[in-house]
C-alpha cells in the first residue's frame, strides 16, 4: 500500500496567494498533483494543512516546525499508522507531475528512498519514501534537518536522467511553480494540460 500525499504547507509568500488555489487551465494546482497522485496510490492526503478539496489534511507534526521535512515526518508517521509501505511525496507547486513518472518511481520501490536527480540536484519534493522512516524523520526535524540532510543519512536508490529521459519525462514532474514568472515558463515550455 501506497500512501500518495500532496506537500502543501508553505507560505506561498512568493506567489502571493494560496498555490494550492491557483488555476491553470480551471483546474488547481492542487487538484492537478492529487489526480495525478489518485492514479498511481491508494489514498491520497494533504500535509501541512486542515482538510482541502475533500483530501483529509495532515497537520505538521511540531509547533514552529514547518518546511518539507516537517511534510514529510507528518506523512511517514501517517504511512506508517496505516499500514503502509511508503509515502510518495509530490508538493502541490509542482502541477505538471506526470503520473506515469510517479508510477515509475513507486516501481523502482524496494525498501530505500526512490529519489529522482536533475541537474545533480535530488528532487526531494517528487520522490517515494519508507514509511519505516518515520522515526528518522522525527528526529531529522527535531534536529532542525532537512530531506535532502535526512537522504544523506539514509539508503536512497537515485534516479538519474538516463533512466527518466527514457520514461518520457522532461522535468517538468518536478519543475516548482514558486511565482507568476515561473508559471509562464512553465506554461512556455510544457504547455497547460495534464497528459
Amino acid at each position: 500500500m501506497i500512501l500518495g500525499v500532496v506537500l502543501a504547507g508553505g507560505a506561498s509568500s512568493r506567489m502571493g496567494v494560496d498555490k494550492a488555489t491557483v488555476e491553470i487551465e480551471g483546474r488547481s494546482m492542487l487538484d492537478r498533483v492529487a489526480t495525478s497522485l489518485e492514479s498511481v496510490v491508494d489514498r491520497v492526503v494533504v500535509s501541512g494543512r486542515s482538510e482541502i478539496a475533500g483530501l483529509a489534511g495532515l497537520p505538521d507534526p511540531e509547533p514552529g516546525r514547518a518546511g518539507p521535512l516537517a511534510g514529510l515526518a507528518a506523512a511517514l508517521a501517517e504511512a506508517h499508522a496505516m499500514g503502509a509501505e511508503a509515502v510518495m511525496l509530490v508538493a502541490v507547486d509542482q502541477p505538471f507531475v506526470r503520473p506515469e513518472t510517479l508510477s515509475r518511481l513507486i516501481d523502482r520501490f524496494g525498501g530505500a528512498a526512490v529519489v529522482p536527480v536533475a541537474d545533480a540536484i535530488r528532487q526531494v519534493t517528487c520522490a517515494v519514501y519508507p514509511a519505516d522512516w518515520h522515526r528518522d524523520a522525527m528526529a531529522e526535524l527535531t534536529a532542525g534537518g532537512s530531506i535532502q540532510s535526512l537522504l544523506d543519512q539514509m539508503p536512497v536508490v537515485e534516479v538519474l536522467p538516463d533512466e527518466w529521459e527514457a520514461w518520457g519525462e522532461d522535468g517538468r514532474s518536478w519543475f516548482s511553480i514558486d511565482d507568476a514568472a515561473a508559471l509562464d515558463i512553465a506554461l512556455g515550455r510544457f504547455g497547460s494540460g495534464l497528459e
